[in-house]
């Protein structure tokens, strides 16, 4: 009954199958299904240009989707990769690197915690008492990794 009806629809099964798939992915978005919705509108129009078998057509949609998906990946990495007049934003840490700072707590056991402006952040590194000034020389996840500041650098 349900082969028989997507038969009867021809290329506006493949139509209709991409509706439903761009529908999902406003329903539950996932920058994913939108790029196998679009191939399989993209297949349903060939199809009606071509009148393509059904073999055909699946091979189609298997390359578009494909073709679609790694475009879409392209698209969204360029997006996500910050811009050049704010670089750091979403990784507030990243920009601290080879600032200085002052202990507010003392590194004791490899951790301790460093004011940086409004926020405190906890520091790792080497074991030094709090008022130490420290410089940022890296990230562990969410920690500042810290080395006890040399003289010269502001």
């Amino acid at each position: 009954m349900i082969r028989e009806a997507i038969i009867a629809l021809g290329p506006w099964a493949w139509i209709v199958l991409g509706l439903v798939l761009v529908a999902l992915e406003l329903a539950a978005p996932g920058v994913f299904l939108i790029w196998l919705g679009l191939a399989a509108i993209a297949t349903g129009l060939i199809d009606a240009l071509f009148d393509l078998s059904w073999q055909a057509s699946a091979i189609v949609f298997a390359l578009l989707s494909v073709a679609s998906v790694v475009v879409g990946r392209l698209v969204t990495r360029r997006r996500d990769e910050g811009s050049a007049d704010q670089p750091f934003l979403n990784r507030r840490g990243a920009a601290l690197v080879g600032r200085s700072f002052t202990l507010d707590v003392p590194i004791t056991g490899g951790e301790g915690r460093v004011r940086v402006d409004d926020t405190v952040w906890r520091a790792v590194g080497p074991d030094c008492p709090a008022g130490t000034r420290v410089t940022v020389t890296g990230l562990d996840g969410a920690n500042l990794v810290v080395a006890p500041h040399e003289d010269g650098d502001a």
